[in-house]
């Protein structure tokens, strides 16, 4: 059984209820979190000679914490084991065995595993695995105001939701093979070959 998380980009307002949630549930420091919301854009405007306005902009959010990846890069470099997967297919770390090299984080494409220098080992998502276990959601799930987010076995997800995985900014999902879905919001699904061509991070310095 293959768990992983659905987002859903039409319903997304950007209000970062998620990674707080989780930062609080795991007690994280200000330098650490675990979930990230990108805000993407791009676009322009003209200002015609009459004085009047126009303009093509774009821009819309995108939650992701770890992706529980099928392929996952963290796990192929870890020289200890400590990175591994559990049976619900969570990528979780073993805190006995990592050194804290940083050899997960530096491999990530989605920055998911973080290095606690403080506790001198890697500390990532591991999809709120206790709560799983006990039958909740993990927290960022349960925090959303909107609803953007759930999770599950990944086969009901994408029999629910389709297969995309990689919409900008996140990287092509042949790399890792993400247990993610997302619902593409709408700017995305109507043009995508803009939206990769024009668009950027916009919050890039609020991304830990």
């Amino acid at each position: 059984m293959q768990y992983g998380f659905h987002f859903n980009g039409r319903r997304c307002t950007g209000c970062k209820t998620c990674v707080l949630a989780c930062k609080d549930f795991h007690d994280l420091p200000s330098g650490i979190a675990f979930r990230q919301v990108y805000e993407y854009g791009g676009g322009t405007w003209r200002r015609a000679d009459d004085g009047t306005v126009t303009q093509d902009t774009f821009a819309y959010h995108l939650s992701v914490a770890c992706n529980h990846c099928g392929n996952a890069a963290c796990v192929r470099v870890c020289p200890t084991g400590a990175m591994h997967k559990d049976e619900r297919g969570l990528v979780r770390v073993d805190a006995d065995r990592c050194i804290g090299c940083g050899y997960c984080a530096l491999s990530c494409p989605y920055r998911a595993p973080k290095v606690d220098r403080v506790a001198g080992r890697s500390a990532k998502c591991d999809g709120c695995a206790d709560k799983v276990a006990a039958g909740e959601k993990p927290v960022c799930v349960e925090a959303c105001p909107l609803r953007a987010l759930d999770f599950g076995p990944i086969d009901e997800l994408r029999a629910a939701w389709g297969t995309v995985a990689d919409v900008p900014p996140l990287p092509a999902a042949t790399a890792t093979a993400p247990n993610l879905v997302v619902s593409p919001p709408r700017i995305f699904k109507d043009d995508p070959g803009r939206v990769r061509a024009e668009g950027r991070v916009q919050n890039a310095r609020e991304i830990v």
